[in-house]
């Protein structure tokens, strides 16, 4: 059957059509985290770390067990988004007055409409100085014109204060955490109420010498961000979704390739010589087939490497000689005895002739649609491996994701999205190619047309 006619077929069946719209979707969403992410900043940004322009972590402006921002969308209550504002960047005011002491005046003011409260707040510092450090003075003004004397600090390059573990702070509030006591109504009411409204947090600082500057960044931190949430360090899952996808894919399609074409081969070869080369395949496909397969790639994750063209490799070699093998020697014997083999003989036509040229050929269209229904359970496989822990470190992947929510308790957290996003992108994966698979089985397969 011409590829046209067959593409054709596929599309009489609204199965194929749904499975084919969500690989390509897929392949779509694979090739913009590759463009868009390259390989090396994506295992950057899941590895973390330090950033060495600034000294502060990758993630530093996300809130960690943040849910995705799409989903106020269906609250009437808002949760609070994460606010950055930075003098450096614009996003804030500064005014600087030049003398024998500098005097900086930075202003932070925003708008604060949700219904909750911010999970954290905290200011960094960014100061040049060569001995006498700057001075700052914080003062936070409500909605309702009350001010409240945050603190006076010595500040140097890359100093951050954290609202929620200042000490004296909570003790100036009367012991009620500040995050809380500078949103509410009244802090001391049970339980206390947001108070909605432009808040402004001012910032007098001074410095001492000439050639010495200041700038500050302040991140009211939300309990929303992205479009795929946090995680329990601050990472945007978006990083794993969108990248889990190539991987996904190409291990599935890898290994689902090399294994059914490799095995298809090796059958033939078995088929058409015969003899002890039939003999010895079968003995060592007999042996494949009682190993335990899930607990050997546990072994080789645990003793050898954890690398995903390892355990790539490992898969392939050990699916080979699996029970496909003989299903696909019982029809080249049959295909064997053909009068066209024995016509190929007799005008000396070679053994690796036969193979290549009229035994493959002819089992081609049974192996697509197993090559196509095998391909989601690679990509299951190597989710479950990553969520037993030995997926590739480096690689942020839809089965790492699951493994980090389960080692933090993302459900017992209420944290239902980091568990969610990965999962439901596994199972769209596997219906899709089951349902393209299920379709190209009844158009290659006589015994299931018109069905």
């Amino acid at each position: 059957m011409k590829l046209k006619g067959t593409f054709k077929e596929l599309l009489r069946y609204p199965s194929a059509i749904i499975g084919l719209s969500i690989i390509l979707l897929l392949i779509v969403v694979a090739v913009y985290a590759v463009v868009s992410v390259p390989y090396d900043e994506a295992v950057r940004l899941w590895r973390g770390g330090k950033d060495p322009t600034t000294g502060l972590d990758i993630w530093y402006r996300n809130p960690k067990y943040a849910g995705p921002t799409w989903t106020n969308l269906f609250r009437r209550d808002k949760l609070p988004e994460t606010i950055v504002m930075s003098t450096a960047e614009g996003s804030a005011e500064k005014e600087v007055f030049a003398g024998d002491v500098n005097v900086y005046t930075m202003t932070f003011p925003f708008e604060f409409e949700a219904a909750s409260f911010a999970s954290d707040m905290v200011i960094f510092f960014d100061a040049k100085f060569t001995e006498k450090k700057p001075h700052v003075s914080m003062s936070w003004t409500k909605p309702d014109g009350t001010v409240v004397r945050v603190a006076d600090l010595g500040v140097e390059k890359g100093q951050a204060f954290y609202f929620a573990q200042d000490a004296k702070l909570t003790k100036k509030l009367g012991g009620v955490a500040p995050v809380k006591a500078l949103f509410a109504v009244d802090p001391a009411a049970q339980p206390p109420a947001v108070m909605k409204g432009q808040y402004k947090l001012e910032v007098l600082g001074f410095t001492f010498e000439p050639d010495s500057t200041l700038d500050a960044e302040l991140i009211v931190y939300g309990q929303l961000a992205g479009i795929a949430g946090t995680d329990h360090l601050r990472r945007d899952l978006k990083v794993a979704l969108l990248w889990g996808t190539p991987v996904a894919l190409s291990f599935g399609l890898l290994a689902a390739l090399g294994t059914t074409i490799t095995t298809m081969l090796i059958a033939a070869i078995a088929t058409w010589f015969g003899g002890w080369v039939d003999a010895l395949i079968q003995r060592i496909t007999q042996v494949n087939m009682v190993l335990p397969f899930l607990p050997i790639l546990i072994m080789i994750g645990v003793f050898y490497s954890r690398s995903i063209f390892v355990i790539l490799g490992a898969t392939i070699l050990l699916s080979i000689f699996g029970a496909s093998i003989l299903n696909y020697r019982s029809i080249f014997l049959q295909v064997k005895e053909s009068g066209y083999i024995d016509a190929a003989r007799a005008y000396g036509a070679g053994n690796w002739r036969v193979i290549f040229r009229y035994l493959l050929p002819k089992i081609i269209p049974m192996m697509i649609p197993a090559l196509v229904t095998g391909i989601p359970a690679y990509v299951f496989l190597e989710a479950s491996l990553a969520v037993l822990g030995l997926g590739d470190p480096s690689l942020p992947t839809w089965g790492k994701a699951i493994s980090d929510a389960q080692a933090n308790g993302a459900l017992y957290q209420g944290l239902f999205y980091w568990v969610l996003e990965p999962a439901v992108l596994l199972i769209l994966c596997g219906m899709a190619f089951a349902l393209l698979g299920f379709s190209l089985d009844r158009i290659f397969n006589p015994r299931l047309r018109g069905q």
